[in-house]
């Protein structure tokens, strides 16, 4: 979907890359219209490594949103991008309290889960040590040090923003909720984020964003 009126918003995505999941909530929270142009992270060694895009982000990783002539990369920036220049829903707190906190929670599972787990690093796992390692457990561990941490920073089993509704935290959240899932972990040890994620996935935004739902969503 384009709407010039919002600059011609464009959102290099792949339907399973959780970063890109994260901009997608963002986007559909703040009922912004986006073109939506998949790259497919696995299909002929990966698109996102072809000349044309390293072009438009030399790191070769999605998302890349492109705002008019602006090209805007790596999830969190992105989503504060977006939170200053469409004032409508606001995804952090009005104080700076409320926004250390949600920033602070985002950031532990953009800095501290996630990069433990994408695709890169399960790929030099795999190749660099010919199996001795089994990534799935890999990945698990580091999910579930990660949960276990944020669920003793969640109170009463409310939203990370103040005003109880779904803000960037929720955007990074759901997400890396969906990789564990896909991954086989049992949450049940984590209701405090099982309340949140359960409640934004019945969220129009949340089901919208859903990578079951992207253009480029394939059979699973």
């Amino acid at each position: 979907m384009k709407n010039e009126k919002n600059g011609g918003l464009t959102l290099y995505s792949y339907w399973r890359s959780s970063a890109a999941y994260r901009v997608r909530i963002a986007l559909h929270l703040k009922n912004l219209d986006f073109e939506t142009i998949p790259v497919h992270l696995l299909r002929n060694g990966g698109e996102q490594h072809s000349d044309s895009y390293l072009a438009l982000n030399p790191q070769g990783r999605v998302p890349v949103l492109t705002h008019g002539e602006r090209v805007l990369t790596q999830s969190l920036s992105i989503c504060e991008y977006l939170d200053e220049v469409f004032r409508d829903y606001p995804l952090l707190p009005p104080d700076p309290c409320g926004r250390e906190r949600v920033r602070s929670l985002a950031l532990q599972i953009a800095c501290e889960i996630h990069p433990l787990n994408n695709l890169r690093v399960q790929n030099y796992l795999k190749e660099q040590l010919a199996g001795a390692v089994d990534t799935v457990a890999w990945m698990r561990h580091w999910m579930h040090e990660g949960f276990a941490a944020i669920e003793k920073q969640l109170d009463n089993n409310r939203s990370a923003h103040d005003e109880g509704r779904p803000g960037l935290f929720e955007c990074f959240l759901v997400p890396q909720a969906y990789n564990a899932e896909r991954y086989g972990m049992d949450l049940s040890a984590y209701p405090a984020i099982r309340e949140i994620v359960g409640r934004c996935r019945r969220h129009e935004a949340f089901i919208r964003a859903a990578p079951e739902n992207q253009p480029d969503a394939e059979p699973v």
